[in-house]
């Protein structure tokens, strides 16, 4: 069955432990920051805060929505922190980032969906830190363009969207988002002249074609980065893997993704869509 694959050798994951990773830590926990990198259980957590590096995720710990495959928090979130953007802050001018990314949970308890807390996070990031570029991995905000805006008036330099999964796929895994809606976020942020980002996971049962299909969607819509990772099963609650692709796999994904005219792509097992994110500027 496949809630029963084995994973293959290649899926090793290589755990930090040197100072840096200690640090990293250190000052996340000791802002009482929230990070994509613990509550989605990502591979790479040990190389990146070995490195110094670590994604944020602001909006606190708990989002409104629950997708299939993530394995954040769901339920009724608590009241925003208002502290959170300046300690965001603080932690990367400690960490000495040059290249910052955040992310947040989806908060559709909030009137503006909390499009004015992630302005006023990429505000103080860029005012404690102003020669650190931001990357920022949105939600789809339900489509309201005009929250959308907002965002791109506070002048990250990568905007991030992700697809997930193909279009087939995308109402098993996906709880609320839906996958025009995606594109048509992603050709605004494209349309305003930002880089435009967008990560897809594989090993749910989609077709090559299916994810040569969603190159082209996401290419018409003026995407210019691409990612694309192994889905791994987080807990017994989320949606089983279908396969393992193999490393040579994503290599064709890597280089076909390059002849349709992605400027940079990231393909691999172990990838995620913060994976290299300080290359992709």
């Amino acid at each position: 069955m496949a809630s029963h694959l084995r994973k293959p050798d290649w899926l090793k994951i290589r755990l930090g432990g040197n100072e840096r990773f200690t640090q990293t830590k250190r000052i996340v926990e000791s802002h009482c920051l929230h990070t994509i990198c613990t509550s989605g259980k990502c591979p790479n957590m040990g190389e990146c805060w070995s490195r110094g590096t670590a994604t944020f995720m602001i909006g606190g710990e708990i989002c409104t929505r629950s997708c299939r495959f993530c394995n954040t928090l769901t339920g009724k979130p608590l009241p925003l922190n208002l502290k959170e953007p300046e300690d965001v802050a603080e932690s990367i001018r400690l960490m000495g980032l040059k290249h910052a990314v955040i992310t947040s949970v989806d908060r559709d308890d909030l009137p503006d969906l909390g499009a004015a807390h992630w302005v006023n996070t990429i505000h103080a990031i860029k005012r404690v830190n102003p020669l650190t570029t931001v990357e920022v991995l949105i939600p789809d905000f339900q489509g309201k363009l005009e929250l959308v805006d907002q965002v791109i008036d506070a002048a990250p330099e990568i905007i991030s969207h992700n697809m997930e999964t193909v279009r087939r796929i995308t109402p098993d895994v996906r709880s609320a988002a839906r996958y025009d809606v995606s594109l048509s976020v992603l050709r605004r942020i494209a349309e305003r002249g930002v880089v435009a980002k967008t990560g897809i996971m594989v090993g749910l049962g989609e077709t090559e074609e299916e994810v040569l299909e969603l190159m082209d969607d996401v290419l018409r819509a003026g995407v210019s980065i691409l990612t694309i990772g192994q889905y791994l099963q987080p807990s017994r609650k989320n949606i089983p893997v279908v396969e393992y692709v193999t490393p040579q796999q994503f290599e064709i994904y890597k280089e076909k993704a390059l002849a349709k005219g992605f400027r940079q792509v990231e393909s691999a097992p172990l990838v995620r869509s913060s994976y290299h994110a300080e290359k992709h500027v």
